[in-house]
Parts: structure tokens; C-alpha cells; sequence
């Protein structure tokens, strides 16, 4: 106990070296209102870097699902598509991403300064535009890696990272910087309108949803998906286990995601932490028993996926809504998340690890829910609003996705070819296999 009792006393004492002199100040925690000010600003930096790990880590959730969900003969090809996501989307959204979403804007359409990180004032200067920058490039990335799964083993690895730059350069901060870009130098049209999103129901899993719908239309379905008389096909995904492990680190990563998006080290992380959790139960839950009823066993598929749609649901009304509210949203999210998997199948819509119900539909539901169930009451004026969003959300990301993808596949070509599909996206655009002498081409 005296061990902690002295750490404790260290801790709240800071000695500050005078600059002009040999004489040593004693601030005292408590009587200082600058130190405490300047303890909550660092614990803000910490909060909002570890968070910014949390949905960093989330890659590798989104790989290991799209992986186990999908056939052996392309783990690799998403593995790297994973990566180059990242990757490749992280110099893209400091070059022109960043600006466009966070810029100053004296239109309320997009930013138009800010580009590669110029408001960076160097070591000597303030270093928050560093730490925003960097919470905000993973979401980016979340954004443009939802796309992956909807069009896996059929895509040329050149066209999709063509589309993953121009997302995280473009499409996706475009819609930021409507709804979220007062949070730096920006002011979106449709902030100005009172629009909710929390942590990006809309902004980051509706836009990944519907420029994954995008994606999956233009490509078409994969080889032996329809019959002949239009019957439904399954393909099994290779390694569920691996899928079921990168949903646990979807929702690991999600408490980053959600309570992160407050950018400050205080109490009210604690509520949203709970919302989060809460939701996601109730979606995984719910999305069993409608797999259960439907199909006369409880589907792991469909109750994965009910675990990730029950937080993509709260997530823009994690901070604004009740906890009871939050297993009501997280249900209807796994009721919904089930129904469209089956609607969007009969569609002929080929989207192999359900990525436009998860983020797509359910994104745009639980930017709804946070107007229907707003702590601080609702009206018709808030739900126009959330409506409004969610139509714009669509109508940007899905025609400029559906765009781009035509664009991409009209020059240099966006589907690979019948054979090389049926042997395999891992050893034709790769030359790799993921289980190399363990492997058959299913």
C-alpha cells in the first residue's frame, strides 16, 4: 500500500524546472488549472492513439473473415488486398484524403486545404493535427477494405487497387467532410443540418457498403454461383474458425472504433463502451435465431454476421442513445442483416462475405435509429435529416463507385478470367498459394 500511496503522490506532484533560473516550482494537481489542463491533453493524445490501434488491429478481423468466409484458392489475394488497403490508402488520404475531408471549407462541399498533412507546424508546434490524422486514416481504411470481401475471387489485384486509392483519396473524405469536417478546419452542408453520425454508421460503413454493392454489380457473379434456372448456389467459405476469430477482433477493434471517436480521455467513453457491446450481443443473437427459424439450424455464418452488424448499427448513435436502446437497434440490426443476405442472393448479387448488408444496409438503419432513439428526444425534423444523409450516402458512393468500376474495367480491365478464376486468384494474380501442398483448387 505504500508503494502505491508514494506512486500516487508522484503522480499527482509534477516538478517543472524553472527556463530562468535553478529555483524548482512544485505544481500540485488539484490547485493548478493549467496542469490538470495539460493532463487532460495528454490523456486525450493516449486515448486517441491507443483507439487508433484498435481499429488498426481491425484489418486484420476484416481479412481473417473475408478469408474464412471465401474459398482456399484466394486467401492470398485478400490477405494482400487487406494490406495494400492500408497501405497504399494511407498515402493517399495524407496526400489529397485528409484535405478534402478536414480542409477549410467555404462551400460546405469539401475541403480545400490541408493537403499532405501541410497543417503540420513541426516538432515545435501543435501536435494534435498529427494525432487526428492518424485516428482518422484507419477509418479511412476501414471504409475502402468493406469493399474486398463483396468482390473476392474474381477481381484483377491491379483494378481493385486502383479503386482502393481513389476511395481513400476521394469518395470516402467527399461524404466526411459533408457530415463530419467541422471536427478540424471544415464545415459540412450536412452537419450544418444537424445530421448524427456518431463514429460513422453512414460516413464510413454505409460509403464501404455501397461502393461494395457497386463493385459486386459491375463484376457480375462468381462462376457457379446461379444455376441455369436461377437457383441459388452456396459456396462454401474455407475456414470458418478463421472467420469466427476475425469477428472477435471486429468487435475488439470496435471498442476503439466507437468510444475512440470521442478523441478525449474522460468519463463519457464508458457509456458508449456499453452501447457498443450491447448492440453487438443483441445483433448476434437475434441474427441465430432468424437463421434458426429460417433455415431449421442456427447458422454461424448469419450469427457472425449479426455480431457485426449489431455495431456497425450503433455506431452513430453509440453516444446519443440508451443503453436499452442499444439492444433494440442491435436486434432489428441482426433481424435485418439476415433478410437482406437472402434479398440481395435472389437478386443475383454476388457478395461472398455479406458486406453491403453488414455495412451497407445496416449502416444506413443505424444512422435512422440514432435520430428514432435520441436521448435528447426525436422529431421529424431530425428524422428528415438522418434520411437525408442516408440517401446521400448512397447516392454519392454508389454511382461514384459504380463509376469508377466501370471506368476501371472498360480500360484496364476489372474481372480476371474464366480460367484463371476457376484455378485460382491466389496462383494466377500472385503466384501463391495460401496452403502451399496442403491445398486443392476448392
Amino acid at each position: 500500500m505504500k508503494k502505491i500511496a508514494w506512486a500516487l503522490a508522484l503522480f499527482l506532484t509534477i516538478p517543472a524546472a524553472a527556463m530562468a533560473g535553478e529555483e524548482v516550482i512544485n505544481i500540485t494537481i488539484g490547485s493548478n488549472k493549467e496542469a490538470i489542463d495539460l493532463l487532460q491533453t495528454n490523456l486525450n493524445y493516449v486515448w486517441t492513439l491507443v483507439a487508433a490501434c484498435l481499429v488498426f488491429f481491425m484489418q486484420a478481423g476484416f481479412a481473417m473473415v473475408e478469408s474464412g468466409f471465401t474459398r482456399a484458392k484466394s486467401a492470398v489475394n485478400i490477405m494482400m488486398k487487406n494490406l495494400m488497403d492500408f497501405s497504399m490508402g494511407s498515402i493517399a488520404f495524407w496526400a489529397i484524403g485528409f484535405g478534402i475531408m478536414f480542409g477549410t471549407s467555404g462551400t460546405g462541399w469539401f475541403g480545400t486545404d490541408g493537403f499532405f498533412l501541410s497543417g503540420w507546424e513541426g516538432p515545435d508546434g501543435d501536435q494534435w493535427v498529427l494525432a487526428f490524422w492518424m485516428f482518422q486514416c484507419v477509418f479511412a481504411a476501414t471504409a475502402a477494405t468493406i469493399v474486398s470481401g463483396a468482390v473476392a475471387e474474381r477481381t484483377k489485384f491491379i483494378g481493385y487497387l486502383i479503386y482502393s486509392v481513389v476511395l481513400c483519396a476521394i469518395i470516402y473524405p467527399v461524404f466526411g467532410s459533408w457530415a463530419w469536417g467541422s471536427l478540424l478546419n471544415g464545415s459540412g452542408w450536412l452537419e450544418g443540418m444537424g445530421f448524427i453520425d456518431f463514429a460513422g454508421s453512414t460516413v464510413v460503413h454505409s460509403i464501404g457498403g455501397w461502393a461494395a454493392l457497386a463493385g459486386a454489380i459491375v463484376l457480375g457473379p462468381r462462376l457457379g454461383k446461379y444455376g441455369k434456372n436461377g437457383e441459388v448456389r452456396a459456396i462454401p467459405g474455407h475456414n470458418i474458425p478463421m472467420a469466427a476469430i476475425g469477428v472477435f477482433i471486429l468487435w475488439l477493434g470496435w471498442f476503439g472504433f466507437n468510444p475512440g471517436s470521442t478523441t478525449t480521455g474522460d468519463s463519457s467513453i464508458a457509456m458508449i463502451f456499453v452501447t457498443t457491446n450491447l448492440s453487438a450481443a443483441a445483433g448476434a443473437i437475434f441474427a441465430m435465431f432468424t437463421s434458426w427459424i429460417m433455415f431449421k439450424k442456427p447458422d454461424i455464418g448469419m450469427s457472425l454476421n449479426g455480431a457485426l452488424a449489431g455495431l456497425v448499427g450503433i455506431t452513430a448513435g453509440c453516444a446519443n442513445v440508451a443503453p436499452s436502446s442499444a439492444i433494440i437497434i442491435g436486434a432489428i440490426s441482426g433481424v435485418l442483416v439476415v433478410l437482406s443476405v437472402v434479398t440481395i442472393d435472389k437478386m443475383h448479387i454476388d457478395d461472398p462475405v455479406g458486406a453491403v448488408s453488414v455495412h451497407g444496409v445496416c449502416g444506413a438503419w443505424g444512422t435512422l435509429a440514432a435520430g428514432l432513439f435520441n436521448m435528447g428526444g426525436t422529431n421529424m425534423k431530425i428524422i428528415t435529416t438522418q434520411l437525408i444523409g442516408i440517401g446521400a450516402a448512397f447516392i454519392w458512393a454508389f454511382g461514384a463507385a459504380f463509376i469508377l468500376f466501370k471506368v476501371i474495367d472498360m480500360t484496364i480491365g476489372l474481372r480476371i478470367s474464366k480460367e484463371d478464376e476457376m484455378l485460382g486468384v491466389d496462383i494466377t494474380e500472385h503466384g501463391a498459394h495460401a496452403y502451399n501442398d496442403f491445398q486443392t483448387l476448392n
